[in-house]
Protein backbone atom coordinates (compact mmCIF):
# COMPACT_ATOMS: atom_id res chain seq x y z
CA UNK A 1 0.00 0.00 0.00
CA UNK A 2 1.67 2.74 -1.41
CA UNK A 3 2.10 5.11 -3.92
CA UNK A 4 3.25 7.69 -6.23
CA UNK A 5 6.77 9.20 -4.78
CA UNK A 6 7.09 12.77 -4.63
CA UNK A 7 10.25 13.10 -3.50
CA UNK A 8 13.95 12.72 -4.81
CA UNK A 9 15.11 9.14 -4.36
CA UNK A 10 18.51 10.94 -2.40
CA UNK A 11 18.97 10.49 1.21
CA UNK A 12 20.48 14.16 0.97
CA UNK A 13 17.41 15.57 0.01
CA UNK A 14 15.55 17.13 3.08
CA UNK A 15 12.45 14.89 3.24
CA UNK A 16 13.49 11.95 2.20
CA UNK A 17 16.02 12.18 5.00
CA UNK A 18 15.46 9.67 7.92
CA UNK A 19 14.95 10.77 11.46
CA UNK A 20 16.70 8.55 13.40
CA UNK A 21 14.97 6.68 16.86
CA UNK A 22 15.05 8.17 20.62
CA UNK A 23 18.23 6.75 22.67
CA UNK A 24 15.43 4.92 24.68
CA UNK A 25 14.85 2.34 22.06
CA UNK A 26 11.46 3.06 20.99
CA UNK A 27 11.16 5.05 18.07
CA UNK A 28 10.10 8.66 18.31
CA UNK A 29 10.38 8.86 22.70
CA UNK A 30 8.50 11.20 24.51
CA UNK A 31 7.13 12.78 21.47
CA UNK A 32 4.10 10.84 21.04
CA UNK A 33 0.67 11.44 22.66
CA UNK A 34 -2.26 9.42 21.47
CA UNK A 35 -2.49 6.27 23.66
CA UNK A 36 -3.80 4.25 20.67
CA UNK A 37 -0.41 4.46 19.29
CA UNK A 38 2.34 4.37 21.24
CA UNK A 39 6.10 3.91 19.52
CA UNK A 40 7.46 0.73 18.14
CA UNK A 41 9.96 -0.99 20.62
CA UNK A 42 13.07 -1.32 18.32
CA UNK A 43 14.85 -2.46 21.04
CA UNK A 44 12.94 -5.58 21.80
CA UNK A 45 11.91 -6.05 17.71
CA UNK A 46 15.80 -6.29 16.94
CA UNK A 47 15.89 -9.22 20.41
CA UNK A 48 13.20 -11.30 18.80
CA UNK A 49 14.07 -10.89 15.35
CA UNK A 50 17.60 -10.70 14.83
CA UNK A 51 19.14 -14.11 15.99
CA UNK A 52 22.17 -16.07 14.70
CA UNK A 53 21.54 -18.28 11.25
CA UNK A 54 18.37 -16.30 10.83
CA UNK A 55 17.39 -14.18 7.94
CA UNK A 56 16.94 -10.50 9.65
CA UNK A 57 20.35 -8.74 10.22
CA UNK A 58 19.23 -5.86 11.56
CA UNK A 59 16.52 -3.52 12.67
CA UNK A 60 16.27 -0.18 12.00
CA UNK A 61 13.35 2.19 12.95
CA UNK A 62 13.36 5.65 12.02
CA UNK A 63 10.30 8.46 13.26
CA UNK A 64 9.87 9.77 9.40
CA UNK A 65 11.39 9.55 6.38
CA UNK A 66 10.09 9.93 2.71
CA UNK A 67 10.16 6.56 1.79
CA UNK A 68 12.19 3.54 3.13
CA UNK A 69 11.90 2.04 0.13
CA UNK A 70 14.32 4.63 -1.30
CA UNK A 71 16.01 4.71 1.45
CA UNK A 72 17.08 1.22 2.11
CA UNK A 73 17.66 0.98 -2.35
CA UNK A 74 20.43 3.82 -1.70
CA UNK A 75 22.09 1.86 1.48
CA UNK A 76 21.97 -1.11 -0.58
CA UNK A 77 23.62 0.31 -3.79
CA UNK A 78 26.36 1.68 -1.91
CA UNK A 79 27.04 -1.21 -0.01
CA UNK A 80 25.93 -0.03 3.41
CA UNK A 81 23.83 -3.02 4.14
CA UNK A 82 23.06 -6.61 3.51
CA UNK A 83 20.57 -9.60 3.16
CA UNK A 84 18.40 -9.43 5.68
CA UNK A 85 18.23 -5.70 6.46
CA UNK A 86 15.22 -4.22 7.99
CA UNK A 87 14.04 -0.62 7.75
CA UNK A 88 10.59 0.85 10.03
CA UNK A 89 9.27 4.00 9.62
CA UNK A 90 6.87 5.44 12.08
CA UNK A 91 5.72 7.84 9.58
CA UNK A 92 6.38 8.19 6.30
CA UNK A 93 5.67 11.19 4.13
CA UNK A 94 6.25 10.07 0.35
CA UNK A 95 5.61 6.37 0.66
CA UNK A 96 5.05 4.95 -3.01
CA UNK A 97 4.20 2.00 -5.06
CA UNK A 98 3.11 0.28 -7.74
CA UNK A 99 1.70 2.99 -11.03
CA UNK A 100 3.06 5.79 -9.24
CA UNK A 101 0.82 6.16 -6.71
CA UNK A 102 0.83 8.44 -3.43
CA UNK A 103 -0.58 7.14 0.05
CA UNK A 104 0.40 8.63 3.26
CA UNK A 105 -0.74 7.49 6.83
CA UNK A 106 -0.67 9.46 10.27
CA UNK A 107 2.78 9.02 12.04
CA UNK A 108 2.29 5.42 14.30
CA UNK A 109 -0.91 4.05 12.50
CA UNK A 110 0.08 1.17 10.41
CA UNK A 111 3.42 -1.00 9.64
CA UNK A 112 5.72 1.20 7.13
CA UNK A 113 8.26 -1.01 6.35
CA UNK A 114 11.62 -2.60 3.69
CA UNK A 115 13.42 -5.75 3.13
CA UNK A 116 16.47 -6.53 1.57
CA UNK A 117 16.79 -9.78 0.32
CA UNK A 118 19.62 -11.09 -1.98
CA UNK A 119 18.40 -14.27 -3.77
CA UNK A 120 21.33 -15.22 -5.81
CA UNK A 121 20.75 -18.75 -5.66
CA UNK A 122 17.20 -18.31 -7.33
CA UNK A 123 17.17 -17.66 -11.13
CA UNK A 124 16.41 -14.25 -11.81
CA UNK A 125 13.44 -15.39 -13.81
CA UNK A 126 11.48 -16.67 -11.00
CA UNK A 127 12.12 -13.08 -8.98
CA UNK A 128 8.70 -12.29 -9.92
CA UNK A 129 7.55 -14.24 -7.25
CA UNK A 130 8.55 -12.13 -4.33
CA UNK A 131 5.88 -9.92 -4.06
CA UNK A 132 3.58 -12.34 -4.19
CA UNK A 133 4.95 -14.48 -1.73
CA UNK A 134 5.50 -11.18 0.23
CA UNK A 135 1.82 -10.76 0.15
CA UNK A 136 1.43 -14.37 1.36
CA UNK A 137 3.46 -13.96 4.42
CA UNK A 138 2.11 -10.87 5.22
CA UNK A 139 -1.51 -11.73 5.09
CA UNK A 140 -0.54 -15.08 6.85
CA UNK A 141 1.33 -13.37 9.48
CA UNK A 142 -1.16 -10.40 10.23
CA UNK A 143 -4.03 -13.74 10.21
CA UNK A 144 -2.61 -14.87 13.26
CA UNK A 145 -1.02 -11.88 14.60
CA UNK A 146 -3.72 -9.49 14.42
CA UNK A 147 -6.83 -12.43 13.94
CA UNK A 148 -8.42 -10.57 11.51
CA UNK A 149 -9.22 -12.44 7.84
CA UNK A 150 -7.03 -10.80 4.99
CA UNK A 151 -7.36 -11.96 1.28
CA UNK A 152 -4.70 -10.76 -1.58
CA UNK A 153 -5.70 -8.91 -4.99
CA UNK A 154 -3.45 -9.76 -7.95
CA UNK A 155 -0.98 -8.81 -8.00
CA UNK A 156 -0.44 -6.74 -3.99
CA UNK A 157 -2.82 -5.51 -2.72
CA UNK A 158 -3.75 -6.81 0.83
CA UNK A 159 -7.55 -6.75 1.55
CA UNK A 160 -9.77 -6.83 4.98
CA UNK A 161 -13.58 -6.71 4.97
CA UNK A 162 -15.34 -3.61 6.54
CA UNK A 163 -18.82 -3.57 7.07
CA UNK A 164 -19.34 -6.40 4.84
CA UNK A 165 -17.37 -4.97 2.32
CA UNK A 166 -13.61 -5.24 0.62
CA UNK A 167 -11.32 -2.63 1.40
CA UNK A 168 -7.66 -2.24 0.58
CA UNK A 169 -5.66 -2.08 4.14
CA UNK A 170 -2.01 -2.70 2.78
CA UNK A 171 0.14 -3.03 -0.17
CA UNK A 172 3.67 -4.10 -1.80
CA UNK A 173 6.05 -3.04 -4.04
CA UNK A 174 9.89 -4.70 -5.14
CA UNK A 175 12.37 -2.64 -6.38
CA UNK A 176 16.03 -3.99 -7.38
CA UNK A 177 18.82 -2.62 -5.65
CA UNK A 178 21.86 -2.72 -7.35
CA UNK A 179 23.61 -6.15 -8.74
CA UNK A 180 21.47 -8.90 -6.86
CA UNK A 181 19.49 -7.11 -4.44
CA UNK A 182 15.38 -6.67 -3.87
CA UNK A 183 14.25 -4.15 -1.71
CA UNK A 184 10.28 -4.62 -0.99
CA UNK A 185 8.49 -2.47 1.08
CA UNK A 186 5.39 -3.12 2.79
CA UNK A 187 2.65 -0.83 4.28
CA UNK A 188 -0.27 -1.42 6.28
CA UNK A 189 -3.28 0.54 7.92
CA UNK A 190 -3.84 -0.63 11.67
CA UNK A 191 -5.13 1.69 13.66
CA UNK A 192 -6.74 4.16 10.87
CA UNK A 193 -9.95 5.28 11.60
CA UNK A 194 -12.88 6.08 9.13
CA UNK A 195 -12.24 9.71 9.14
CA UNK A 196 -8.60 9.17 8.63
CA UNK A 197 -8.98 6.66 5.73
CA UNK A 198 -7.44 8.86 2.51
CA UNK A 199 -10.43 7.15 0.45
CA UNK A 200 -13.44 5.31 0.80
CA UNK A 201 -12.30 2.31 -0.73
CA UNK A 202 -9.59 2.03 1.91
CA UNK A 203 -9.67 0.30 5.49
CA UNK A 204 -7.37 -0.98 8.30
CA UNK A 205 -7.01 -3.75 10.55
CA UNK A 206 -9.03 -2.20 13.89
CA UNK A 207 -12.03 -1.16 11.11
CA UNK A 208 -11.94 -4.78 10.64
CA UNK A 209 -12.32 -6.09 14.25
CA UNK A 210 -8.80 -7.02 14.75
CA UNK A 211 -8.19 -8.66 17.90
CA UNK A 212 -4.77 -7.16 18.17
CA UNK A 213 -3.52 -4.06 16.99
CA UNK A 214 -0.23 -3.96 18.55
CA UNK A 215 2.68 -2.92 16.23
CA UNK A 216 5.47 -4.92 17.58
CA UNK A 217 3.93 -7.88 17.83
CA UNK A 218 2.09 -7.58 14.28
CA UNK A 219 5.51 -6.42 12.82
CA UNK A 220 7.08 -9.58 14.89
CA UNK A 221 4.31 -11.75 13.10
CA UNK A 222 4.63 -10.15 9.40
CA UNK A 223 8.37 -10.65 9.41
CA UNK A 224 8.52 -14.00 10.71
CA UNK A 225 6.48 -15.43 8.13
CA UNK A 226 8.23 -13.96 5.50
CA UNK A 227 11.51 -15.05 7.03
CA UNK A 228 10.02 -18.65 6.61
CA UNK A 229 8.32 -18.43 3.10
CA UNK A 230 11.58 -17.10 1.75
CA UNK A 231 13.07 -20.12 3.14
CA UNK A 232 10.85 -22.16 1.85
CA UNK A 233 11.03 -20.76 -1.54
CA UNK A 234 14.51 -20.60 -1.62
CA UNK A 235 15.02 -24.17 -0.75
CA UNK A 236 12.98 -24.79 -3.66
CA UNK A 237 14.91 -22.79 -5.98
CA UNK A 238 12.40 -20.88 -6.29
CA UNK A 239 9.95 -22.98 -8.01
CA UNK A 240 6.34 -21.55 -7.04
CA UNK A 241 5.03 -24.95 -6.78
CA UNK A 242 7.65 -26.93 -5.22
CA UNK A 243 7.34 -24.40 -1.87
CA UNK A 244 3.51 -24.29 -2.12
CA UNK A 245 3.33 -20.52 -3.02
CA UNK A 246 1.99 -20.73 -6.30
CA UNK A 247 -1.20 -23.49 -4.38
CA UNK A 248 -1.36 -21.13 -0.94
CA UNK A 249 -1.25 -17.99 -2.65
CA UNK A 250 -4.40 -18.71 -5.26
CA UNK A 251 -6.19 -20.18 -2.51
CA UNK A 252 -5.85 -16.83 -1.02
CA UNK A 253 -6.50 -14.88 -3.72
CA UNK A 254 -10.05 -12.88 -3.87
CA UNK A 255 -9.45 -11.75 -7.69
CA UNK A 256 -9.59 -15.56 -8.74
CA UNK A 257 -13.01 -16.63 -10.08
CA UNK A 258 -14.19 -12.92 -10.18
CA UNK A 259 -14.69 -10.76 -13.46
CA UNK A 260 -11.74 -8.64 -13.59
CA UNK A 261 -10.83 -5.44 -15.98
CA UNK A 262 -7.22 -5.23 -16.13
CA UNK A 263 -5.89 -1.86 -17.26
CA UNK A 264 -3.03 -2.11 -19.23
CA UNK A 265 0.35 -0.56 -20.42
CA UNK A 266 -0.32 1.84 -22.94
CA UNK A 267 -3.67 2.54 -22.62
CA UNK A 268 -4.95 -0.59 -23.07
CA UNK A 269 -7.64 -2.43 -20.85
CA UNK A 270 -9.13 -6.35 -20.93
CA UNK A 271 -11.84 -7.34 -19.21
CA UNK A 272 -12.58 -11.69 -18.76
CA UNK A 273 -12.83 -13.79 -15.68
CA UNK A 274 -9.49 -14.24 -13.52
CA UNK A 275 -8.90 -18.31 -13.91
CA UNK A 276 -5.49 -18.86 -12.78
CA UNK A 277 -2.20 -17.54 -12.05
CA UNK A 278 0.24 -19.10 -14.73
CA UNK A 279 3.92 -20.32 -13.06
CA UNK A 280 5.06 -17.10 -13.57
CA UNK A 281 2.90 -15.29 -11.11
CA UNK A 282 0.62 -13.67 -13.59
CA UNK A 283 -2.85 -13.92 -13.88
CA UNK A 284 -4.75 -15.45 -16.00
CA UNK A 285 -8.11 -13.88 -17.62
CA UNK A 286 -10.84 -15.85 -19.87
CA UNK A 287 -12.09 -13.44 -22.55
CA UNK A 288 -15.49 -13.05 -23.68
CA UNK A 289 -14.19 -14.46 -27.20
CA UNK A 290 -12.67 -17.30 -25.24
CA UNK A 291 -8.96 -16.60 -25.28
CA UNK A 292 -7.06 -16.99 -22.46
CA UNK A 293 -4.70 -14.04 -21.66
CA UNK A 294 -1.99 -13.90 -19.22
CA UNK A 295 -1.66 -10.25 -17.93
CA UNK A 296 1.98 -9.59 -16.04
CA UNK A 297 1.34 -6.02 -15.27
CA UNK A 298 -1.12 -3.63 -14.98
CA UNK A 299 -4.11 -2.55 -12.85
CA UNK A 300 -6.65 -4.82 -11.89
CA UNK A 301 -10.44 -3.51 -11.00
CA UNK A 302 -12.84 -6.09 -9.60
CA UNK A 303 -15.97 -5.75 -11.38
CA UNK A 304 -19.77 -6.55 -9.78
CA UNK A 305 -21.60 -9.41 -11.39
CA UNK A 306 -23.28 -8.25 -14.27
Amino acid sequence: MTPRDAADNSPENSENSEEPESSGGSAGGGRWSDLDRPPLNATALRRGLVREGGLWSEVDVVQRTGSTNADLVARAEAGKTGEGAVLVAEEQTAGRGRLDRRWTAPARSGLFFSVLLRPTDVPVARWGWLPLLTGVAVATGLARAAGVDMALKWPNDLLVTVGGEERKAGGILAERAGEGGVVIGVGVNVTLRADELPVPQAGSLALAKAVSTDRDTLLRGVLRSLEDWYGRWRDAGGDPVGSGLQETYAAGCATLGRRVRAELPGERSLVGEAVALDGDGRLVLATEDGVQEPVGAGDIVHLRPA
